[in-house]
């Protein structure tokens, strides 16, 4: 009967690391509906009136403007500019559409000011749009913020969320505007629902976010007991924590350009470590710094999801400490799962076999992302 359940424990494992797996080697294309973005809004105001940057990934930004393949193919910083020049009035219909601002109920008028700009986020190009809004009304009302920016319904991607900072009305704050929730009212928002947001926000990025998630498995692969997965995963924690929180607050910043490749080049390493090692660490006492150093890159990566970079209040502060809560309790939800079925996998005949099985194919991927990463010149 224990046998059995070991079988049934490694199928299971095998099973869970080969829907992992498939979505590595099979990335979803720009353009599919499986994809998703995430739309930046920085919203300020001493009065009535606002002002709005917002931050949108360039070629959805152009599709959803029905904009013609020339647009939303463009490369290259000056002809992306251009287009966004000659397609000023179509980008501006769509976003002032989709984006708006009211103050007591009423809607604010958005006029374009300045010329828009480009510039990288990760592997994407971003544009960089800035809107006054014009609110008419008596002095101290309130204002509401609402986003539909890139809807499931335009086909092109899917559970689009935008990230909204703002200080308007005395308040400064942050919020996620999704479909269910597309508005944040200045002044009421309950800090109990901007915690559980950004909580969610923190599962989610480490659940979709393969790379961290093959650099756990392979830790996990590579601890041999309880101690060792409680030990390993506490410095990757402090040490991600670390960097997250300054890189986020805007006290740190490193470009990813920098930190995505040595991501990659950490998950190689560590996996590689398993591969040699078999019975024995081969990290040996090196093993825990190691992975205190790649953890302090790791939490870059995490800060790179938000990509808030201003330093300091606390609503900021609180909201980051939820996004980093949501990825911790993701992460011990997972050692939970897989740790035992892999105790279980290394008391079958089949543990050396199955470790370079599992080793393999994240040393394959990982250096496909290390090469991939790596910025080259145009």
């Amino acid at each position: 009967m224990l046998r059995r359940w070991r079988w049934s424990s490694a199928a299971v494992l095998a099973v869970v690391l080969g829907a992992v797996l498939a979505g590595l080697v099979h990335p979803a294309p720009a353009a599919a509906h499986d994809a998703t973005t995430k739309a930046h809004a920085e919203v300020t105001g001493t009065g009535k009136d606002v002002k709005v940057v917002l931050d949108l990934e360039y070629d959805l930004l152009m599709k959803s403007a029905w904009l013609y393949a020339e647009a939303y193919e463009a490369k290259g910083r000056a002809e992306q500019l251009r287009q966004l020049r000659i397609n000023r009035a179509a980008v501006t219909d769509y976003v002032t559409r989709r984006f708006a601002v009211t103050y007591d109920e009423r809607p604010c008028a958005p006029t374009m000011t300045g010329d828009a700009d480009v510039h990288p986020r990760g592997k994407a190009t971003y544009a960089l749009l800035t809107y006054a809004y014009a609110c008419a009304g008596e002095p101290g009302g309130a204002h509401a913020i609402s986003s539909a920016l890139f809807p499931d319904a335009e086909t092109f991607v899917h559970s689009t969320e935008t990230l909204v900072r703002y200080d308007l009305d005395g308040s400064e704050g942050s919020a996620v505007l999704v479909a269910q929730s597309p508005t944040v009212r200045v002044g009421e928002r309950q800090a109990a629902g901007q915690i559980w947001e950004f909580f969610l926000l923190g599962v989610e990025h480490l659940l979709f976010g393969l790379d961290h998630l093959c650099f756990l498995l392979a830790l996990l692969i590579g601890a041999r007991s309880l101690r060792a997965v409680v030990v390993t995963a506490t410095t990757f924690t402090v040490a991600h924590s670390i960097t997250f929180l300054l890189a986020a607050m805007g006290f740190v910043d490193v470009p990813g350009a920098i930190v995505e490749p040595v991501i990659a080049a950490s998950i190689v390493v560590v996996a590689v470590a398993n591969l040699l090692g078999r019975q024995e660490d081969k990290l040996g006492r090196w093993r825990l710094p190691i992975v205190f150093v790649f953890g302090l890159v790791h939490g870059l990566g995490f800060a790179g999801a938000l990509d808030i970079k201003e330093s300091g209040s606390w609503e900021l502060l609180l909201s980051l400490l939820s996004f980093n809560v949501g990825i911790e309790v993701t992460q011990l939800a997972l050692i939970a799962v897989l740790f035992p079925l892999l105790v279980l996998l290394r008391r079958t005949p089949v543990t050396g076999w199955a470790t370079v099985a599992l080793s393999i194919p994240i040393v394959a991927v990982s250096l496909y992302w290390f090469f991939d990463r790596i910025p080259l010149p145009l």
